[in-house]
């Protein structure tokens, strides 16, 4: 029979291993999900990972996709490597479309270019002050920062929806909840011209590379590393576990609300109550599947990108349910997590 035997020390080859063993099972799974809907599953499969990137324009709609994906992973991955469990960035992510969008809202056609630059400060300012709210509870009260995290995600949609349903709603949207279309001059510049593609891959490419040099060449982000993996350790070497806790979520949440101020003065060019889109859960995925590394959540984003874009073309060309973008991100989680054994055990085959 086979059974689990304890490694001497983690399996360095699974750990990379494992998140392409979790991706096969998790192809596995979706084909045979595909046939009991009575689906074609090589089309479906088409639709999830060749259809995504047939041609430059698909490319470029898989990059704007995975660029909030990013953002938000890689804040997430220095709350994570610090153990401190934001699981709200989703509520961060919509704070920041919120105070982008009343920078926004107050340009008008005269307004001078480098109005993008109040715009995405104030994205990010939004993301941290929504933060900084779990931040203070966890520091003043020893409340749970995953509970309180995930609470005020709901708070914030209901903020979300005060506003395009009351005072900012357009007048002229035909009672549509809605803000009135921003400015040309607010939007986020475009790589190229036909594309969506913005400058905002290059900030989260920017981001990454300044991830990496914090936490593998800083002695902060070693600090931050050492208060997440041994506390003890930490507070004896006179690391401060308060300061570790705030600039974790306080970055986290400043990238959430980046990615919230990028979506909402590029892409979408107006604040709507369809802003939530799930990157603030998505990310979570993204962040483990990439080993909380920056190298590795750049091409996880990517995957997460293409299970989002061919879950809408799924739906749309096949008449596949819409909960099937949600279904394969929880099966890449669970098969990650079951992967993940193979680090600490190996199998062995015994009578």
């Amino acid at each position: 029979m086979l059974r689990l035997e304890a490694r001497a020390e983690p399996s360095r080859a699974w750990t990379y291993g494992a998140p392409l063993l979790a991706l096969a099972v998790t192809v596995v799974l979706g084909v045979v999900m595909f046939a009991a809907l009575g689906k074609d599953p090589l089309a479906a499969l088409q639709m999830f990972f060749w259809e995504p990137i047939r041609n430059g324009y698909a490319l470029g709609e898989l990059v704007v996709k995975a660029t909030p994906l990013l953002l938000i992973a890689l804040g997430l991955a220095v709350c994570f490597r610090s153990n401190v469990w934001n699981i709200g960035a989703e509520g961060q992510y919509i704070l920041g479309a919120v105070a982008a969008s009343g920078v926004a809202l107050l340009a008008n056609p005269d307004s001078s270019r480098w109005i993008v630059l109040p715009i995405l400060l104030a994205g990010v300012l939004g993301g941290m002050a929504w933060a900084g709210l779990t931040a203070l509870l966890r520091d003043r009260f020893n409340a749970s920062e995953i509970l309180v995290s995930l609470m005020l995600v709901y708070v914030a949609t209901l903020l979300l929806g005060y506003t395009v349903y009351g005072p900012w709603k357009d007048p002229a949207g035909y009672n549509f909840p809605q803000t009135k279309s921003f400015e040309a001059v607010t939007r986020i510049p475009r790589l190229f011209e036909g594309s969506r593609l913005s400058i905002g891959v290059l900030l989260a490419l920017l981001g990454a590379g300044a991830l990496w040099v914090f936490l593998f060449r800083t002695r902060a982000g070693f600090a931050q590393q050492v208060g997440g993996m041994a506390p003890a350790a930490a507070r004896y070497a006179g690391f401060s576990s308060r300061r570790a806790l705030w600039l974790a979520l306080l970055v986290s949440g400043g990238a959430a609300g980046l990615a919230g101020a990028l979506e909402v003065a590029g892409p979408i060019g107006q604040l709507t109550p369809y802003v939530p889109a799930g990157y603030g859960f998505a990310a979570i995925i993204v962040a483990f599947v990439g080993r909380l590394h920056p190298v590795g959540m750049v091409f996880s984003s990517v995957l997460m990108s293409m299970f989002y874009i061919g879950g809408e073309l799924a739906q749309s060309r096949l008449g596949l349910p819409k909960a099937l973008t949600g279904v394969f991100q929880g099966l890449l989680l669970f098969s990650l997590l079951a992967a993940d054994t193979l680090m600490l055990y190996r199998l062995r085959w015994k009578k």
